[in-house]
């Protein structure tokens, strides 16, 4: 029997949520660069969400890392704004309703810490995704927000509170 988990991510989770969103993003067909992949983060994630106003989230299965997301203030932008980052989930996550309460412990993260606008920016092609964010209140928006790097994700959208 699985057992479901969502909590903050610890250091020594580092290696396999790395491993985590560079297999989704892999198998998603997604750009290297450009995107989440070639973050120079990625490697030490524990250590990038411990500022002020910042959390991320593993999603455990049986003590496995299946999937992740996390809350931090957006670069380039005014304290108001934060970003949904790396929310990737393995495909064994997909479709469980689990993604959804990843969202919500998000959302509920952001506005705790007195955000205002939640951004997110994705790829075209990720539409499971994108109804997700929908049904979440996120709109979409016509321009690029803050300086994340990610220029191969052409997709935008914003959640106000």
């Amino acid at each position: 029997m699985s057992s479901i988990k969502i909590r903050s991510i610890q250091e020594e989770d580092n290696p396999e949520i790395a491993k985590v969103i560079r297999e989704v993003l892999v198998g998603l067909g997604v750009p290297k660069v450009g995107t989440a992949y070639a973050d120079p983060s990625l490697d030490t994630l524990h250590q990038d969400y411990i500022a002020q106003r910042s959390e991320y989230f593993v999603l455990e299965n049986s003590k496995n890392i299946i999937g992740g997301a996390g809350i931090a203030q957006l670069g380039g932008e005014d304290q108001t704004t934060c970003e949904l980052q790396k929310m990737y989930f393995l495909e064994e996550a997909r479709g469980k309703g689990w993604g959804q309460q990843m969202m919500d412990i998000c959302l509920k993260f952001a506005k705790e810490n007195d955000y205002k606008n939640v951004y997110i920016e994705t790829l075209p092609s990720m539409k499971a995704a994108q109804k997700l964010y929908l049904k979440n209140g996120f709109e979409y928006i016509n321009k690029r927000l803050g300086n994340t790097g990610h220029f191969s994700c052409k997709v935008w959208m914003l959640k106000k509170f």
